[in-house]
């Protein structure tokens, strides 16, 4: 891990403190985006030419058929280079695991997210293990057909992690390496990367923040079609089941319990036996609850991938010390 590097920063109305800026690697996954990649590093160039720490621009080449490699290579950036078309995912992992500093910062390459937003990303990852760039601003242009799928996911994965969570795939945020790693195994090499991370990490109780930000109109056509709605919505319910299986077998086991106890409520008032489908539902019930509970259990039992980690807890995060010179003892 590279060595921190430590600005002092003095106020006259605020006592000396130290701030601590950390090198950064920013991770861009391209697919055919020749036309866009050189403006997007252009901005990074831009925006972060005053950053007071090491930064390393790497753009992940995702098997193109055009220039975009070349692009990114004269634009400045490292370049990777995938010889076929693995994913948004891989090209993802690839850039992470390839990248210089612990810390992390993930932007798109067809410049719909504004590099302005991350130094302030950079700031809040002080405080946080992760921080997203939400897309919550009033000017954001996100695709009108795409938001009552985007709704209601919000919605389940709030429910499934106990969380609110504003944006649950947005491809702009901050985070640290080493807790991004230990997940691999569980990421998809497609476009539902981002939303298995968000999940998993307010799962296991990671300092997860969000940051309102813009979001400006696609350069290019979106690879994103609307059937992948529902590809999100299983990959939501099947990382649930790894972490919270409670949460979604509960509500399947009060269903049949309330038709059970309903049904037999109705069978006892008007005859004296007990119907097949209240006795049915009732053992359905059980079951259902029996195999939620062992679920958990393993979940519990396993726990993360990294078990000797404290979630959010980290050696010397803003932590202030005032140093007083020792007295002579009498």
């Amino acid at each position: 891990m590279a060595a921190r590097r430590e600005l002092s920063v003095h106020s006259s109305d605020s006592p000396q403190r130290d701030i601590v800026t950390n090198p950064v690697s920013i991770v861009i996954p391209a697919y055919n985006e020749e036309s866009g990649i050189p403006s997007v590093i252009a901005e990074l160039h831009r925006i972060l030419g005053d950053y007071p720490a090491p930064i390393e621009i790497i753009v992940v080449d995702d098997g193109s058929t055009d220039a975009t490699a070349r692009a990114a290579s004269l634009a400045g950036a490292r370049v990777l280079r995938h010889r076929s078309n693995r994913g948004y995912g891989a090209a993802l992992k690839t850039g992470i695991a390839a990248a210089t500093y612990d810390q992390v910062t993930i932007i798109d390459a067809d410049g719909t997210y504004p590099a302005s937003y991350i130094p302030e990303l950079l700031e809040k990852l002080q405080r946080a293990d992760m921080v997203v760039g939400s897309r919550v601003n009033a000017g954001v242009k996100i695709p009108l057909i795409r938001r009552p799928a985007k709704w209601v996911l919000n919605r389940l994965a709030n429910y499934l992690t106990n969380a609110r969570i504003p944006d649950l795939n947005s491809g702009l945020r901050a985070f640290r390496r080493d807790i991004i790693m230990q997940y691999f195994p569980l990421l998809p090499d497609q476009f539902s990367w981002t939303t298995t991370i968000t999940l998993a990490m307010h799962c296991d109780k990671y300092a997860v923040a969000y940051m309102p930000i813009d979001y400006r109109a696609r350069k290019g056509t979106s690879k994103i079609v609307p059937w992948d709605a529902g590809s999100f919505l299983i990959l939501i319910l099947r990382t649930s089941m790894l972490f919270r299986p409670l949460r979604i077998f509960l509500p399947i086991v009060v269903v049949f319990a309330a038709y059970g106890i309903a049904k037999l409520a109705i069978d006892l008032t008007h005859q004296p036996n007990v119907s097949a489908s209240a006795a049915l539902a009732l053992i359905c019930a059980l079951l259902v609850l029996l195999i939620g509970m062992l679920g958990d259990a393993i979940a519990t039992r396993f726990g993360r991938f990294s078990p000797n980690a404290i979630p959010g807890v980290r050696e010397n995060d803003d932590i202030e010390v005032e140093v007083e010179n020792p007295g002579h003892s009498a």
